[in-house]
């Protein structure tokens, strides 16, 4: 392959990274405070929620499939803890950190075992799981629930010196999900069966476990940013994490997840998930109105549709040309080789 294709395909698969140098730039020079220890920790922070959503988005993205849950997830499995906990008059906080994840992957669990087996369409049944959390939690936790346990709030309130906990853990969590799709098996399977899910079946794949396997890391991953949530306001409200699952699409697809599944990988959805942190901080900064910041948001999730569209047409493009190079680089070579032969 020709230097100038890998550099162009390169630049497509991180085109994120583009993004975000340029919009950096962008606000070091027009946004005021922004580039600031304090405001870069701040951005960090601010990510940390939203980017546990991004990662679990993009890894069921990856299958080809949709998780319109997450949202719901992120405040089901604390809010149903914590009732619980009360209930019983208390309860081991560590106990309840492991059950809030558990939930969350019973949730995936389930999700991800109707979509396979029964071949339900993932965006209608996680819709409806979403509709469903939702009610519940809205009747269940009318107020909220405030009091929170010190170790369970940690992940959310603590500190290691001036930084965030949640900033190491979201760091963490990507360069080690990283590793697990770039160097393993396991993780190497997830865009097989979404890239081909019946070529991946014949060739020995088991993808009905693949996609569950999906949801019920996307399912904790979800757990995870409702301890985040819960711990930043020190308390569990019925409106944790509205709306935040279309950010959650765009950020995978602007780290270079495709709808048509088989792609991504998470250190692009570490930069899908800055990118909106960092255009979330720098309209506050600029006290842009509420009803522009919605709007800029809706048109971050067109550019994401838009981007998607061209990196999958124009790396289609870059690999025929290519491809058609080599064949006739291989007709030149093989016309050659023939009229040495009669000679």
């Amino acid at each position: 392959m020709r230097t100038s294709t890998k550099i162009q395909l390169t630049l497509l698969d991180n085109l994120v990274w583009v993004l975000l140098a340029i919009f950096f730039v962008f606000n070091v020079i027009v946004t005021p405070s922004f580039f600031t220890p304090k405001n870069m920790v701040n951005i960090l922070f601010q990510s940390s929620l939203l980017g546990m959503l991004v990662l679990a988005q993009g890894i069921v993205l990856m299958v080809g499939e949709l998780d319109l849950s997450l949202d719901a997830t992120l405040a089901f499995a604390p809010c149903t803890t914590i009732l619980l906990a009360n209930a019983m008059g208390g309860m081991n906080p560590w106990l309840c950190l492991l059950f809030t994840l558990a939930l969350g992957a019973l949730i995936g669990l389930f999700s991800g075992t109707i979509v396979s087996k029964l071949k339900a369409n993932s965006f209608l049944l996680t819709m409806s799981m979403q509709i469903i959390m939702r009610g519940m939690v809205l009747f269940l936790v009318p107020f909220s629930l405030t009091g929170l346990d010190e170790v369970y709030s940690f992940l959310g309130r603590g500190r290691i010196g001036s930084i965030p906990f949640a900033v190491f853990v979201f760091i963490i969590v990507f360069l080690v999900f990283e590793w697990i799709f770039r160097k393993t098996i396991f993780g190497r399977k997830f865009k097989l069966t979404g890239g081909n899910r019946q070529a991946s079946f014949i060739a020995g794949i088991n993808t009905d476990r693949v996609v569950i396997r999906a949801f019920v890391l996307a399912g904790i991953l979800a757990a995870v940013a409702g301890l985040i949530a819960a711990g930043r306001q020190n308390s569990i409200s019925n409106t944790m994490g509205n709306n935040l699952v279309t950010f959650s699409i765009a950020g995978a697809i602007l780290g270079g997840c495709s709808f048509s599944g088989g792609v991504g990988k998470p250190i692009g959805m570490l930069g899908g998930a800055l990118f909106l942190g960092m255009v979330d901080n720098s309209l506050t900064l600029l006290n842009v109105d509420v009803n522009l910041v919605a709007a800029t948001k809706g048109a971050l999730i067109f550019l994401a549709i838009i981007l998607d569209r061209v990196r999958v047409r124009y790396s289609a493009q870059l690999m025929y040309k290519e491809n058609l190079r080599k064949l006739e680089q291989n007709k030149d070579g093989t016309g050659a080789a023939d009229a040495f032969v009669k000679r």
